[in-house]
């Protein structure tokens, strides 16, 4: 039902539920601001190896295991961390300005030595059973209480949670407990019982088979039990783990491995996920570059399937520009190139470090490695995308390839500039929708200066960074800040200056010239009231009658309209100024 209101809006956002959805907005002039938080596009995320984390009680840590270790002098084994020592860093994680935590699957997992050696499953990566916790991360009755715990307290702040899932796989075959799998402590299968065609049973992948359609989704990898999810009963019981997980209060799911898991499998999870709870899903596909000879693959992933992508095309050029001395006119390339590629960029999940790569501060050996780590971050925190810090970085925390890239946290310092810097720009993507649902475009550009904007309507942010080791003067630039004077948004924090404006029309006003510090960064920003409704984004971008559909945005003001898909009216679950929640209709 339509209420009259002064101002009326209808928009058609372009939505992949099977139905074209038309939104009558009605925005009061005078609606209050919210401080809400609407889908995952304001947000951080804050990546955690919980047994890294923080040891929060020794009664799950089991020294006589020959799988612990306890001193991080071995790191492919546990080290103690447990969800509740996560618990007791949640005000750590809410004064940096994490907004949504990406923790270790909670699952259980493989408990024996397997091929030969003592190491660990501390990365949640060898499921063992699909509906009960594991005991080094919660209680050795495998209780779900100190999760739920922990999922409670992330909430409490602010935080949403998000769980490592792995389909594609069980735990180890041949050795160990050859793959096995339970569910509730039910033994469902064996890598060598194989029943029913419930693992595929192909050789391990190597070189080429990596970059292989049919190799990389029917082979095996890493001697890892591979699952079959198009048999009815790994597909049931998958599904299951995730209305587990949800009835436990998960917002959202990282998907493992997805390029090696049955592509056509995928849309079926995420359809499941989000109809049972609206959920959001991104997903593990390592296409460096658009050169992989999967990168066409990689898109239709991201484009069609239900569940975004951790952008490695983008980390690859962050490194080699930020870390390695490349340079900004390429970085811009990759920008430019993925507005076309993707249909979602805006859902894409960007990242400086991860667990699979050297950490950032390892691959840049120079002396102004952390300036250029911390430009990075800036980058990262205000380009499209919504961005992921993985744990330690802002501590600078180093690391070489696996298990070195994992090591304990080695403090909670709340002054490092990392971690300001992370909750400064935090809360500027809290508080102006450009950076959360804005274009992008590149402004002023040569090989070591990378200026760049992001707008949303009125709402405009210009970032300007130079990674050069002398100043840079900037002439000639032009942005959407009309005439005025924009302080530096970090206050300073990474030597940003001041940005003054003037004439100009139709979003492009003259700068002064300026000089930019050696390396430095500089944010300059400006967040108008607006009383009309802006569409920003619409999730899940696939889905069924049913699925609870999250449209986001500003101004939608605080009183209930309609949206309709079709002609047909939907169930509103909930309306506010920056948020609409409706149910697709039949």
């Amino acid at each position: 039902m339509r209420h009259r209101c002064s101002s009326f809006r209808s928009i058609r956002p372009s939505l992949r539920t099977g139905l074209l959805a038309t939104l009558a907005l009605l925005a009061a002039a005078t609606a209050p601001a919210q401080s809400l938080r609407p889908g995952y596009n304001r947000d951080v995320i804050y990546q955690v190896f919980v047994d890294r984390f923080f040891d929060g009680t020794t009664v799950n840590n089991y020294p006589a295991d020959p799988l612990y270790d306890g001193t991080g002098n071995d790191l492919q084994k546990y080290q103690g961390g447990d969800f509740q020592g996560l618990t007791s860093k949640i005000n750590y994680l809410r004064n940096m300005g994490v907004t949504a935590i990406w923790v270790t699957s909670p699952l259980d997992n493989r408990n024996l030595a397997a091929i030969g050696g003592s190491f660990a499953p501390y990365h949640g990566y060898e499921m063992r059973d699909t509906l009960l916790p594991d005991e080094h991360f919660t209680t050795s009755a495998r209780s779900w209480q100190p999760f739920d715990a922990f999922v409670t307290a992330a909430h409490n702040a602010g935080i949403k949670v998000i769980v490592d899932f792995a389909p594609n796989h069980s735990n180890i075959r041949g050795s160990g407990e050859d793959g096995r799998l339970e569910a509730n402590g039910v033994l469902q299968a064996t890598y060598s019982s194989n029943p029913g065609g419930f693992f595929q049973t192909g050789p391990n992948m190597g070189g080429a088979q990596w970059d292989s359609a049919y190799e990389t989704q029917y082979y095996t990898i890493y001697d890892l039990a591979d699952l079959n999810q198009a048999q009815p009963t790994v597909d049931a019981l998958l599904k299951a783990a995730v209305t587990n997980l949800q009835n436990h209060g998960v917002d959202g799911f990282r998907i493992d491995a997805t390029k090696h898991v049955n592509w056509g499998w995928q849309p079926s999870l995420a359809n499941h996920a989000v109809t049972h709870r609206n959920s959001f899903l991104f997903g593990e596909w390592v296409a460096d570059d658009s050169n992989n000879p999967l990168y066409g693959d990689f898109l239709k992933f991201s484009n069609h399937s239900g569940i975004a992508a951790l952008n490695f095309p983008l980390f690859t050029r962050l490194s080699s520009v930020f870390g390695q001395g490349g340079s900004f006119v390429d970085l811009n390339a990759v920008v430019v190139q993925q507005q076309g590629d993707f249909e979602f960029q805006n859902d894409l999940v960007n990242f400086v470090d991860n667990h699979d790569r050297q950490r950032f501060l390892t691959v840049d050996g120079s002396a102004q490695d952390r300036q250029h780590l911390h430009a990075a971050l800036a980058f990262v925190l205000t380009a499209r995308g919504i961005p992921c810090v993985y744990y330690g970085t802002e501590q600078y925390l180093e690391g070489g390839n696996d298990p070195d890239n994992r090591r304990r946290m080695p403090a909670f310092d709340e002054t490092t500039t990392a971690f300001r810097l992370i909750a400064s720009l935090s809360e500027l993507r809290r508080q102006n929708e450009a950076l959360a649902y804005g274009s992008i475009a590149q402004r002023w550009l040569n090989a070591n200066t990378y200026i760049f904007e992001r707008r949303f309507y009125d709402s405009t942010v210009v970032v300007a960074i130079n990674k050069g080791n002398s100043a840079q003067s900037v002439s000639g630039l032009y942005t959407a800040l009309p005439n005025g004077s924009y302080s530096d948004w970090l206050g300073g924090l990474l030597g940003g200056v001041s940005l003054s404006s003037g004439s100009g029309s139709s979003g492009n006003y003259a700068a002064a010239t300026l000089s930019l510090p050696a390396n430095s960064v500089s944010v300059w920003q400006r967040d108008p009231a607006s009383s009309s409704a802006r569409l920003g984004n619409v999730t899940p971008t696939a889905g069924q009658p049913g699925v609870q559909v999250v449209i986001a945005g500003d101004g939608f003001g605080n009183t209930t309209g309609s949206v309709r898909f079709g002609s047909t009216t939907a169930a509103i679950v909930s309306w506010s100024n920056q948020q609409i929640v409706a149910t697709v209709p039949n």
